[in-house]
């Protein structure tokens, strides 16, 4: 009776919404004290099943009434897709996408509107007049509209809308000259008429009867209304925002004074349907929600609108909305949106304020499972400190390596597993390359890689007395990255020297000198070793102890590789120093006194040269054969001066131009530019496919700006110099070294031992770099391969070894940084949201490109020379710092100089105390300083050895550190993590347990 009488008046009461929602609530609490599950919450569980399909996305709009100039439309207010759009108080622009702030009591009041509406479901409707109708009639049936006011509803609900791209309903120019509206043609345009159906001419007899008395001046507009959307929808660039199968909402919010009781209604259409200019775009509306009431409540309509709009656009309700059998669904969905809501105490903040949309949403998935949705009987909404939510109560999600470090038992399973995995896909990591993203991923790792190759090359040349140099360094590079980026099982990893194969050549040179052993033929020997050691590791299945490295080892490695990158890029620049010193003795003042004579030397030869010849050294082959007495010595250029035995006299002969300063700003300026560039995908400036753009190609840009900044100036800085002629360094080598003839015999037995070590090195560096590659966070998709690199790693160093070339491994910085370089992100979403990043660009073209390019270098020689070093001193030096990004370690590291309030919320700091992350931060930090001495001296050579030797101090933290700790901190060993699970079963047992008894004792008090 009460429902009845509420039903009949039709209030927007707040104590009648309280009483309703407390009668709901109370009988939750009922629920509650039996420990089971609400009412609302059983309702949503069987309306969302995890086996439905999902809903799609939806675009809602809020349309206003207006009354302007004696005529009424309806005008776009808001929109929202995941945030809210308000248009401005000036009309002419949209606001920026904000979080919709709520006042309870419009919930309240919504929720009252949905109990006391009309509820259609599943309307058969294709037209707006036709749904009006439908609205109209079960208003009538249903005893909530008086007969005798449906025609004045009918004819509101029928106004034209304006969009905020059309313009305003009161006189402008373009009105002009337009026929009156009584000389219209009665009869229905071709394209309005097909979409009117039977609705179409009941209005044409309502307009010619009681309406015209009613509003004579409005009648014209009733033919206004369209089927097929306009020019300015289909045009509307706001549909780039929106998911292609997305539908609309359309919410209608408006006052007026025929009626002294709410008109509420909200329809759900069997079939979304185009409603013509109903909606700013081109979508197909699912859902209409009507308010009209009496005049003098605005605001509060508004506010309900408002409330009605931002449901229908959370995840949690639009599910339900779609789903819903009767009211009483809709209603349980409101419910479940106030178990979620967080009240703002209203004097603490200003609610003019317009809260940013946040950069990460929380997934609508936890919402959505069983438990959230009330399984014990819980409110859902934790915030403010309350209780623990689930998230905080859980534990991190565990280290997964997935299944390709699974242990087969078979010979060669993992790699046949490996195979089968990556074939399917072997097309597709070609064609997959075709973007425009590719073209500055390949001109980035190209120039890092060609730096690398001449910089090893450079050092390996000193190293080994030339055997192998800058044209080796080159051609290994191509020839070990084509074929392992050709059928590797990751290609996005690159191949390059690393700093302990190259000591290990110094050392194996020295120890060859000495002991008149020809070093070619040992190190042949010794790389078909490691090769056949590599491929037994491959055929048992020996990549399965990775599962061991959890992120202690992994940050501590590429930490590691990431600081070595960060100093070399340093110290090459301060050689420029050194080479090119700055004169600290020159003084402006005295600059009349500066001069540089040559002096000649003093004895020469008794021959005299003819002071008229020509000079240049280039017509002088041997200088002893002349007199040089005669000969003007001032006239002589520094270089010719010195070629002939004299010396330079005078304070200014050590001037140089600033060339140092120079280099530093071509060094930094690369540097500082990539990363402002890199950083411009965020900005607020341009189109976004125009930021994307340039953020994709900041590194490029970065060099060309900077090289020609170079060439401007004219200066000789030290320029990139590579081989011109393809040939070997050293003139006395070929390119195929021979096995045997140097050496004695058992050198061939004896070089097991060395490759044991070398063995060591490349499986180290080769799967910490993998694991670093393959990490969830990047979200490949196409699997890995643990195996098969290592089997092609092997390969190749076989290859090399009987070329006289390089060994290769994976090498960590760099493919960081194709990585980075190939993330992909979502080109359509809602405004306000962040690009969501959806993975990583997996395919080979990439890697085949760079290393092709790297083996044409020789022919590119006289391009590359105008490359300056400080540029690519510079990319290093970005290289060695962007890899930090996203390193736990490295945001710990920095810690130690925030003061606890200003600390980032971090979700480890939540769960561990502040000491104990200091004192895990401080082991990694020996760790890290002890393998840095390491590789800075001769011991370098067991640095894959502390390798291993991380792996051990991490078993070690278990002593020092609870599981809980390194859960949040690191990773659960894989032994500890399976006994951690039953530790965690045994206590849900025992809980479980407790609950059923506390249960049967409140029984047994009850009765």
């Amino acid at each position: 009776m009460e429902q009845e009488q509420r039903r009949l008046t039709g209030s927007f009461s707040i104590q009648d919404s309280i009483q309703s929602l407390t009668s709901s609530l109370g009988s939750q609490s009922t629920q509650l004290s039996s420990c089971t599950v609400s009412p609302a919450a059983e309702r949503l569980r069987h309306i969302l099943r995890e086996e439905d399909e999902p809903t799609p996305t939806l675009f809602t709009e809020m349309d206003t009434l207006q009354h302007e100039g004696g005529e009424m439309e309806w005008k776009e207010s808001a929109r929202w897709v995941k945030f809210e759009e308000k248009v401005e108080e000036g009309g002419e622009r949209w606001s920026k996408p904000h979080v919709s702030t709520l006042s309870l009591h419009s919930l309240f009041e919504l929720r009252t509107c949905l109990q006391t509406g009309c509820i259609l479901l599943d309307l058969e409707g294709y037209s707006l007049p036709q749904i009006v109708d439908d609205i109209i009639e079960k208003q009538v049936q249903e005893g909530l509209l008086a007969p005798e006011i449906r025609e004045k509803i009918s004819f509101v609900l029928l106004r034209k809308h304006r969009h905020q791209t059309k313009k305003p309903i009161h006189r402008s120019l373009a009105d002009i000259g337009k026929s009156s509206p009584s000389n219209r043609s009665p009869n229905p345009s071709p394209r309005s008429g097909s979409g009117f159906h039977r609705s179409t001419e009941d209005l044409r007899a309502r307009q010619s009867a009681g309406l015209s008395k009613l509003y004579p001046s409005q009648c014209r507009s009733m033919n206004d209304i369209s089927v097929t959307p306009s020019t300015d929808q289909l045009k509307n660039k706001f549909m780039k925002k929106i998911p292609r199968d997305a539908e609309a909402s359309n919410v209608l919010i408006g006052e007026v004074d025929f009626l002294d009781k709410p008109f509420v209604a909200f329809v759900r259409l069997a079939q979304a349907a185009t409603l013509g200019g109903l909606t700013e775009v081109p979508v197909p509306t699912r859902f209409l929600f009507v308010l009209l009431g009496p005049n003098g409540k605005t605001k509060s309509y508004n506010e309900i609108g408002r409330a009605m709009a931002t449901l229908m656009v959370d995840d949690l309700f639009s599910d339900v909305a779609y789903k819903a059998r009767d009211r009483e669904d809709l209603i349980a969905g409101i419910d479940e949106f106030l178990d979620e809501v967080i009240v703002l105490p209203p004097g603490e903040w200003d609610p003019k304020i317009r809260i940013e949309p946040p950069k990460k949403l929380p997934s609508a998935e936890m919402r959505k499972s069983v438990f959230s949705l009330n399984e014990l009987g819980q409110p859902n909404g934790n915030a403010g400190g309350g209780a623990a939510s689930a998230e905080d109560e859980e534990l991190p999600a565990p280290h997964e390596l997935g299944e390709e470090l699974k242990f087969t038992g078979r010979f060669c399973g993992g790699l046949w597993l490996d195979i089968k995995r990556k074939v399917p896909w072997f097309l597709s990591d070609f064609y997959g390359g075709f973007h425009i993203q590719s073209v500055s991923t390949v001109l980035f790792i190209y120039l890092g890689c060609i730096t690398n190759a001449i910089t090893f090359g450079g050092l390996l040349g000193d190293a080994t007395d030339n055997y192998q140099g800058v044209m080796e360094s080159f051609l290994g590079t191509a020839l070990a990255g084509v074929v392992f980026c050709l059928f590797s099982g990751q290609p996005l990893i690159i191949l390059s020297s690393t700093g302990p194969i190259l000591i290990f050549e110094k050392l194996l040179y020295e120890f060859s000198i000495n002991n008149d052993i020809d070093y070619m033929e040992i190190r042949l020997w010794i790389g078909l070793h490691s090769c056949l050691q590599c491929l037994i590791l491959v055929a048992t299945d020996a990549s399965y102890i990775i599962k061991y490295m959890t992120r202690f080892t992994e940050e501590g490695f590429s930490s590691l590789i990431s600081f070595i990158f960060i100093s070399d890029a340093l110290k090459k620049m301060m050689s420029i120093f050194n080479y090119y010193p700055i004169n600290r003795d020159f003084k402006p003042d005295y600059i009349s006194s500066y001069r540089c004579d040559c002096q000649a030397p003093d004895q020469v030869s008794p021959l005299v040269l003819n002071a008229s010849s020509p000079l240049g050294l280039e017509n002088i082959s041997d200088y002893s054969m002349f007199n040089f007495s005669a000969l003007d010595w001032n006239q002589l250029s520094k270089k010719e001066c010195l070629s002939f035995g004299g010396s330079l006299v005078g304070k200014s002969c050590k001037y140089v131009p600033d060339l140092a300063m120079l280099s530093f700003i071509l060094f930094f300026g690369t540097y500082s530019m990539t990363i402002s560039l890199k950083k411009f995908k965020a900005s607020r400036y341009f189109p976004t496919k125009l930021r994307k753009l340039i953020s994709d190609f900041a590194i490029f840009t970065s060099i060309m700006t900077f090289v020609g900044l170079d060439m401007l100036m004219g200066l000789k800085t030290p320029k990139l110099i590579v081989p011109t002629e393809f040939k070997p360094t050293r003139p006395d080598r070929g390119w195929i070294v021979m096995p045997f003839g140097k050496n004695p015999w058992w050198m061939c037995l004896a070089s097991f031992a060395p490759a044991l070590l070398v063995t060591i090195l490349i499986f180290m560096d080769q799967q910490i770099t993998a694991v670093i590659v393959n990490r969830k966070e990047n979200k490949l998709k196409k699997g890995c391969g643990y195996h098969l690199d290592l089997f092609w790693v092997g390969i190749l160093m076989a290859v090399c070894s009987f070329m006289g070339l390089p060994w290769y491994v994976a090498a960590t910085v760099i493919s960081i940084a194709h990585i980075d370089s190939l993330k992909m992100e979502s080109e359509s979403s809602a405004p306000g949201e962040q690009p969501q990043f959806l993975g990583v660009r997996e395919q080979r073209l990439t890697g085949v490109l760079v290393f092709v390019l790297t083996g044409v270098s020789v022919f590119l020689a006289p391009i590359l020379q105008y490359i300056p070093m400080p540029v690519l001193y510079g990319v290093f030096l970005y290289m060695g710092v962007a890899s930090l990004h996203g390193i736990q370690f490295w945001e710990r590291m920095k810690l130690f100089l925030m003061p606890a309030k200003h600390q980032p919320d971090f979700v480890f700091l939540r769960h561990v105390p502040l000491r104990r992350v200091h004192l895990f931060t401080l082991v990694q930090i020996i760790c890290l300083a002890v393998l840095w001495i390491l590789k800075s001296t001769v011991a370098a050579i067991i640095f894959p050895v502390m390798i291993l030797g991380l792996m051990v101090v991490r078993k070690m933290l278990d002593l020092i550190f609870s599981q809980h700790d390194l859960a949040w901190l690191d990773d659960i060993l894989p032994d500890k993590d399976k006994k951690k699970k039953e530790d965690e079963k045994k206590k849900k047992e025992k809980k479980k347990a407790g609950k059923s008894e506390e249960h049967n004792n409140s029984d047994e008090e009850c009765c």
